[in-house]
């Protein structure tokens, strides 16, 4: 097979896993709100984004560590990798689950623009004419509606564990 073939396979997995996010993002901006007084379902949400992009770094690895599976070894894991720098961005959204980086969650956003990139200059590069095969926006976009749904499925995820966890201590504490 042909190492840009296979390059392209592993972008497509990692904007599987983080393009969605950006929209998400703006999607809970546009839903909390500007008051700070207004607490809401919105707001909460918007506040475990960072928690939700960690988690989605986490299910990455998963997937990377199931590729791999059974050789671990730095030749496999060299020879599988066709794009290293770009796998060890989106691996480093594991860091989110870090306090100190959790507590603003612009900085998880900037992290994803990465590879919203990917899928805008896809986009770009077909309306200007630089590439006259449809078949890769078309599968960017089908990758992009599939990330904003795991996206939404993790932030549901996360935000249903945390009104758990929450509940449990409060009835812990009285």
């Amino acid at each position: 097979m042909d190492n840009s073939f296979l390059a392209y396979l592993e972008r497509l997995e990692m904007m599987a896993f983080f393009s969605g996010y950006p929209l998400v993002y703006y999607a809970m901006v546009l839903f909390k709100g500007n008051k700070k007084e207004n607490e809401n379902a919105f707001t909460r949400a918007f506040s475990l984004l960072p928690f939700a992009y960690a988690l989605l770094g986490t299910l990455f690895l998963g997937l990377m560590l199931k590729n791999l599976y059974p050789d671990y070894s730095i030749e496999h894991i060299r020879l599988k990798m066709q794009q290293p720098l770009l796998i060890i961005w989106g691996l480093s959204s594991i860091l989110f689950w870090i306090p100190i980086l959790n507590a603003k969650p612009i900085f998880s956003l900037i992290h994803s623009l990465v590879f919203f990139f990917f899928l805008a200059k896809d986009i770009i590069f077909h309306l200007i004419g630089y590439t006259d095969d449809e078949h890769i926006v078309r599968n960017d976009m089908k990758i992009y509606s599939v990330s904003i749904i795991l996206t939404l499925f993790v932030l549901v995820f996360v935000s249903l564990l945390s009104f758990f966890a929450y509940r449990y201590a409060r009835r812990l504490r009285s």
